[in-house]
């Protein structure tokens, strides 16, 4: 059932996996959810279909979180329509893995350009424009702490996103704002599964305690405690959603 707010929630990189299924529990959770995207138009208008049969309010919103004009645009436009934001997930991102010493330039500025610079784009925003007792929930990585070989870059990039959220959390002082992260480990998404065998991802399972990969609701779970009112003491820290990885 779905439950009544005023709140409004922009979840990027939500037309699909992790941003979908976070998109669908806080519409469920009352919240008017904002869809956003920055490829696929169908996938998100999708979400936004199966949210409001569910009895929720959503609207796609198509925006690359690297383009800071983008960005700023997607915020007036929820503001326009909605009076403003309230809560804001960062879920967008892009992974590439290599050795460092065979990361070429494309790769390594595109990850910053969207998992670091494209959460700083949507940060900044957020902290000059949500209301008052707002949520902000970064999404970094569990990689985080793993270390493993060719994610440097990667981790690089999620490791600057823990520490601006330590930073934000403070700057925010007196406004009742939170800002934490969120850092899956191995999530079952069609974009983790995609061109591995059977094997590996049966690996990968067992990595952690429960023996288990995690699933899409898992993190969208972690995602509406902090975003709802039993995680409104939860402040500058990172929620490492792994089943125990690490």
């Amino acid at each position: 059932m779905t439950q009544e707010t005023n709140k409004v929630a922009v979840v990027t990189g939500a037309s699909r996996g992790i941003g979908a299924a976070i998109a669908r529990r806080l519409a469920a959770d009352g919240f008017v959810t904002i869809v956003n995207y920055s490829g696929s138009e169908a996938a998100a208008e999708s979400i936004v279909q199966e949210i409001e049969q569910a009895g929720g309010r959503a609207r796609s919103a198509r925006a690359d979180v690297g383009d800071a004009d983008a960005v700023r645009r997607m915020f007036e436009a929820a503001e326009t329509a909605f009076g403003g934001v309230d809560v804001l997930v960062n879920n967008a991102g892009v992974m590439g893995l290599a050795p460092i010493g065979a990361t070429d330039d494309a790769t390594f500025d595109r990850l910053i350009a969207i998992n670091l610079k494209g959460t700083f784009n949507t940060l900044r925003e957020a902290a000059n424009r949500l209301r008052e007792g707002g949520r902000i929930i970064n999404f970094s990585s569990s990689v985080v702490g793993l270390y493993q070989p060719t994610y440097g870059i990667y981790a690089a990039t999620k490791a600057g996103v823990e520490a601006m959220t330590h930073v934000l959390s403070k700057e925010l002082r007196g406004r009742s704002i939170t800002v934490n992260t969120v850092a899956p480990g191995p999530t079952a998404t069609d974009l983790f599964l995609n061109g591995k065998s059977q094997d590996v991802v049966d690996q990968l399972a067992r990595l952690a305690p429960l023996e288990r990969l995690g699933q899409p609701d898992d993190i969208a779970n972690a995602v509406a405690f902090l975003a709802g009112p039993d995680g409104a003491w939860i402040n500058g820290q990172v929620l490492r959603a792994n089943g125990g990885i690490i």
